[in-house]
C-alpha cells in the first residue's frame, strides 16, 4: 500500500482471504436479519425458493432476488425496517419528485458505522484530523449534508456546515474561514469557481487543497477543469441513501483510479441491466449492493441503476468501481442511438467559449424525437464565439456518438443551478399511444 499503515483502520489492512471470510460471515447474518424481520424480504425469498441458510459462499448471493426502488416505495414509509421504531435514531428520505419518496432509517449503530465510513473516505481523499471541512451538500432529508458532517467530525475535523445556496456567501466563508477540504457536488463546485472569478478572486489562491465530489455523475474532463482552476486534488465519493448515504465508496487521492468500495460493509455486484445476470469482474453493467452490517434497513441486492464496472483494488484491498458513467434510467434513446449525459458533458467541457453548465432538452417535431444541447456561454464569448461553439457541439456529437442534435448557447447563469443532484435532462416529448 502506498499510504502509511498507521493511517489505515484494521479492515483496510486485511488480506483478501481474510476479507472474503469476513464478508461471508456478515452476509449470512444480514440475509438472516432481513428474512426474519422484514416481511417483504421473507416473502421475496420464499417466492424465489431460497433461504438465508442457502448462502454458503459469496457466489450464492446471485440466487437471491433483487430489491428495487419501486419495492421501497411500495413499502412506504416503514415497511422495509427490520427493527422496532423505538430503535430508530434518524430518518432520511428522497425528494419523491417522481412518485412516493423512499424513507430510510438508522439505528445508533448504523449512524456510527456511517460516520466511520465517511471518516475513512475523507482520510482516503487526503483529509486529516484537524482539517477544516466546508460542507456545501444540502442538509435536511437529503443524506449528503449530515452524512458528510458527522463523518468529518468522526475523523477529528472542524466542520463548516454551509449547506447549499447563497453562493456569494459561500465564497466569503471559504475566504474567511480557510477550509482545506470542500465536500460538494461537482456541478455546484463549478458554480462556486465562477463566483470566485466574478468577484475577481483567483480560486487557486484559496486555502482549499482537496475537493470531495459526489451525488451526480462527472467526468475526467470535469476533474481536470476543477483541478486546474482551483489547484486542488479532486476526488470522487459515492453513496446513495437506500444503501447508507455518502461513504459507500471513495476514490483514493494517491491513485485517483476509481472508487474503492468499503466491502467490509457493502457487498457489490455488477449485473446485466436487462437480464439481471451477474457479470464477470471488469464488464460494465448495473451496480447492485447488499448491505452487510445495517440494522435498521438491510438491503438485499439493491439495484442502483448506476452503470459502472468492478476492478481489483490498488491503494486498498477493496475492489474498485469505475466512476459512474450514467444511470440505466437516464439513458436517452434518440432515434435508435443510446446516449448518456456524461457523453455530452465531455464534449461541452472541451468546447471553447462554453461554460461547463448544460442541459439536454428532448422534444418532438412531427413524428421525430429531437435533442437540443443547451449550454451556457462563458462571459467573454461574443456572438461569433457562441455560433462557433454551437456548430462545434453539433459536429462533435455527430462524430463521436453518431446522432444529429441541435445546440443552443444561452446566456451565462441562465440555466437552473442545483445544490444537490443536477437535472440534466428535460423531456418534453409527446407520448405516443
Amino acid at each position: 500500500m502506498t499510504q502509511a499503515a498507521d493511517l489505515l483502520d484494521p479492515a483496510e489492512r486485511l488480506d483478501l482471504d481474510s476479507l472474503r471470510v469476513l464478508q461471508l460471515e456478515r452476509l449470512r447474518n444480514s440475509l438472516r436479519h432481513a428474512y426474519e424481520n422484514v416481511p417483504f424480504h421473507r416473502e421475496s425469498f420464499d417466492k424465489a425458493g431460497v433461504h438465508p441458510d442457502d448462502c454458503r459462499s459469496l457466489s450464492d448471493l446471485s440466487r437471491f432476488p433483487f430489491t428495487t426502488k419501486a419495492d421501497l416505495r411500495e413499502n412506504y414509509p416503514y415497511g422495509m425496517f427490520a427493527v422496532p421504531r423505538e430503535r430508530i435514531r434518524r430518518l432520511h428520505a428522497s425528494s419523491g419528485t417522481t412518485g412516493r419518496p423512499t424513507v430510510v432509517g438508522y439505528t445508533e449503530n448504523d449512524l456510527s458505522m456511517w460516520a466511520d465510513m465517511v471518516a475513512r473516505s475523507l482520510r482516503a481523499a487526503g483529509g486529516r484530523p484537524g482539517d477544516t471541512v466546508h460542507i456545501a451538500y444540502g442538509y435536511g432529508l437529503f443524506t449528503g449534508g449530515l452524512g458528510a458532517h458527522f463523518g468529518a467530525e468522526r475523523l477529528g475535523c472542524t466542520v463548516i456546515p454551509a449547506s447549499g445556496g447563497m453562493t456569494s456567501r459561500q465564497v466569503t466563508l471559504i475566504q474567511d474561514l480557510e477550509p482545506s477540504v470542500i465536500m460538494v457536488t461537482p456541478s455546484y463546485m463549478l458554480t462556486l469557481l465562477d463566483e470566485f472569478e466574478r468577484q475577481g478572486i483567483d480560486p487557486r489562491s484559496t486555502s482549499l487543497r482537496v475537493g470531495v465530489f459526489g451525488a451526480e455523475p462527472w467526468t475526467e474532463e470535469m476533474r481536470r477543469e476543477i483541478e486546474e482552476r482551483c489547484a486542488i486534488d479532486a476526488v470522487d465519493i459515492y453513496g446513495l441513501s437506500e444503501v447508507i448515504g455518502p461513504g459507500v465508496a471513495q476514490e483514493c487521492v494517491e491513485t485517483k483510479d476509481g472508487l474503492h468500495i468499503w466491502e467490509d460493509h457493502f457487498f457489490p455486484e455488477v449485473v446485466d441491466p436487462v437480464t439481471g445476470e451477474v457479470l464477470p469482474e471488469g464488464e460494465r453493467g448495473e451496480l447492485v449492493f447488499t448491505s452487510l452490517t445495517k440494522e435498521a434497513m438491510p438491503v438485499v441486492r439493491y439495484r442502483t441503476r448506476d452503470l459502472t464496472r468492478l476492478l481489483p483494488g490498488t491503494a486498498r484491498v477493496f475492489r474498485r468501481m469505475e466512476r459512474v458513467t450514467g444511470r440505466s434510467d437516464d439513458m436517452v434513446i434518440l432515434r435508435g442511438v443510446n446516449l448518456f449525459p456524461t457523453q455530452i458533458e465531455e464534449i461541452v467541457l472541451r468546447t471553447p467559449g462554453v461554460a461547463p453548465h448544460f442541459q439536454l432538452r428532448l422534444t418532438t417535431r412531427g413524428r421525430t424525437d429531437r435533442l437540443t444541447v443547451r449550454a451556457e456561454a462563458r462571459p467573454d464569448a461574443d456572438a461569433a464565439a457562441r455560433e462557433a461553439a454551437a456548430r462545434s457541439i453539433v459536429q462533435a456529437v455527430k462524430d463521436g456518438i453518431g446522432v444529429s442534435v441541435e445546440a443552443e448557447i444561452v446566456d451565462p447563469e441562465s440555466l437552473e443551478r442545483s445544490v444537490g443532484k443536477i437535472r440534466r435532462i428535460v423531456d418534453l416529448r409527446e407520448r405516443r399511444g
